[in-house]
């Protein structure tokens, strides 16, 4: 009776562990990214106010935007004279990173993007800004997320 090789067998083991892994790992990263990350445009307002906008198509959330009246902006922020207000920055957040960043208008302070689209929180003119799948919040109150929606939002006392 002849003996079989032992190294055919580890390397067959090996082969179908890599495979595996290979398959495993592919869809963890497709469960995890199916959603894409949130975009979030910076404007600025037509009465010179900024607002931002937030997208999510996959989850249904277009064009809501939050408004700022009242606040206004830095001089690096603002248009040039005479010219037609358009969008600064959009962000979006497909990576995790290391927190707190600043972003336009104000910073990034938390941000779990493990699970896209995630959670992200930002503080602008004394609001606290989380959007969230299921909800946003704002300053700890939670509003549904309807498509096209404007939230206006009051100046805070600590900044005027």
């Amino acid at each position: 009776m002849k003996a079989d090789n032992p190294a055919k067998h580890f390397l067959l083991a090996f082969l179908i562990a890599l495979v595996g892994y290979g398959l495993c790992y592919q869809l963890i990263q497709h469960w995890r990214t199916r959603q894409g990350p949130w975009s979030v445009t910076f404007l600025v307002a037509s009465n010179a106010s900024p607002a931002i906008l937030i997208r999510q198509p996959r989850l249904g959330i277009t064009n809501v935007q939050i408004m700022f009246p009242g606040e206004s902006l830095s001089k690096n922020d603002q248009p040039a004279a005479g010219t037609v207000p358009q969008s600064t920055t959009t962000l979006t957040f497909p990576q995790p990173r290391p927190v707190p960043f600043d972003v336009s208008y104000g910073r990034c302070v938390f941000m779990d993007t493990i699970s896209l689209p995630g959670t992200v929180t930002f503080q602008m003119f004394g609001h606290e800004i989380e959007l969230l799948p299921r909800v946003l919040t704002i300053d700890r109150q939670e509003y549904p997320w309807r498509p096209e929606a404007t939230i206006s939002l009051a100046a805070t006392k600590t900044n005027k």
